[in-house]
This record gives structure tokens, sequence and C-alpha cells, in this order.
């Protein structure tokens, strides 16, 4: 299963990953709030890098969003409605940090004006290969009764799947944003009462695997529904 972007990302950068890394925990955690006057002096001591280094780390957080420089007022943390949320790195610290309710509602309505057209899509693009994948993903999840982290993979898997069947290649990378959300999500519900999430989704590739795009559209949002249930 695709994962989202993390320090890997910065993989063979060493000192540089981990001073982006560093910096952007301080901007999530609150240390640095937003307007705040990043004090690049102070924070290359306390990192223990070099100026290039610290530039270099500003401008990967600057091309996300979070950060920005003017002159006469030096780098400040930007406001959170600028961050880019689509950026798997800035989606992976919001996470960390602890995401609100509020944060989950809107993942869900984002996923309601996806999913289900990436449903109805799927019903008329599929190949057989995505068929297998789907399919794969169900006997995934049909086996995991009393593995809840099991049940979080697979559930993980068989939407990025769907997403891939639609053929839209757009569609397609919306995992990016809509998988790490699920499985945050997923870990909180899945540890304790749940509906077991097979049947709806079984429901979903049916429908795909007869080339039935309307009878996809709304499986899925019945399985959309259920999920707001489960995590309200």
């Amino acid at each position: 299963m695709p994962q989202s972007g993390g320090p890997a990302a910065y993989a063979g950068r060493g000192v540089h990953a981990v001073a982006v890394e560093a910096l952007a925990k301080r901007i999530f955690n609150g240390t640095y709030g937003v307007g705040d006057i990043v004090d690049l002096r102070s924070l290359m001591a306390e990192l223990d890098v070099s100026q290039t280094v610290l530039r270099e780390a500003i401008k990967v957080l600057t091309t996300k969003g979070l950060l920005d420089a003017r002159q006469k007022r030096g780098t400040f943390v930007r406001p959170q409605e600028q961050w880019n949320l689509l950026d798997s790195d800035v989606l992976r610290w919001k996470l960390a940090a602890g995401a609100s309710p509020g944060f989950f509602t809107e993942l869900l309505a984002l996923r309601r004006s996806i999913e289900p057209a990436a449903a109805a899509l799927a019903a008329q693009h599929r190949t057989e290969d995505d068929l297998g994948s789907l399919d794969a993903t169900l006997s995934a999840m049909a086996a995991t009764d009393s593995d809840p982290v099991l049940l979080v993979r697979a559930d993980a898997s068989f939407h990025t799947a769907l997403l891939a069947a639609s053929h839209n290649r757009f569609y397609a990378q919306m995992y990016r944003v809509i998988v790490p959300v699920l499985i945050q999500r997923d870990r909180t519900v899945h540890a304790g009462a749940f509906e077991h999430p097979h049947p709806s989704h079984a429901e979903v590739v049916e429908s795909i695997r007869s080339r039935d795009a309307e009878g996809a559209s709304l499986s899925m949002h019945a399985l959309l529904d259920m999920s707001g249930r489960d995590h309200p």
C-alpha cells in the first residue's frame, strides 16, 4: 500500500532532513505560533546546524505554505489556512500533532465529493487487474476480525485500489490525502465497537464488477454514511 511522505522523503540529505522535521514539529506543536518570527540564530544553535542547512529547511517549509519571509520582518509562520494540507508531509505533521474531530469531518466531506464519483468511473473503466486488486483487499478485510491493525491496513488498501480503478489520474492521486487520514481515524474507530466494513465494501466492488456506475456511486455513498456513523 502506498505510504504518505515522511522523513524518508529527504533520504540521503541527512542533517537537512533533521532540520526540516525539527522546525516543522515546532510549528505544529505551537512552539512557533501563527505570525511568530523564527529566530534563525537561536534555531541554528539549538539544532546545531549551519546557516546554509537552516535556509534550505526554511525553503522546504516555505514551498509547503508553512513559512514566509519578508524584508524587515524576517521569517514567520503563515496562517494555517495557507498551509498545504494536500502535501503529504504537511498532512503527516498535522496528524502527528493531533487532529480535531472537525478535521476528520472535513475530510469526510472531501471523500463524499470524490469517492462516489471515482467508484462510478471504476465501474465504467475497470480492468480485470483492478478487480483483482479490489478482491484482494476484500479478502484481507474479511480475514481481520480479530486484528484491528490489519483491518486498518486492508481498508486503506481498498480505497487506494478504488481510486486507481477510476483510471482518472487526479482521483488516483487522492490516496495521498485520503489514506493517511483514513488510517489515523480507523485506529480510533477499530479500537472499539464498530460495524465490520467488509459487507459495505463488497457491495461497492460488486457494482464495479457489474459495470453498474450508478450502483457503485450509491454503494460508496452508503459506505461513507457508515463511516460517518462510526466516527461522528
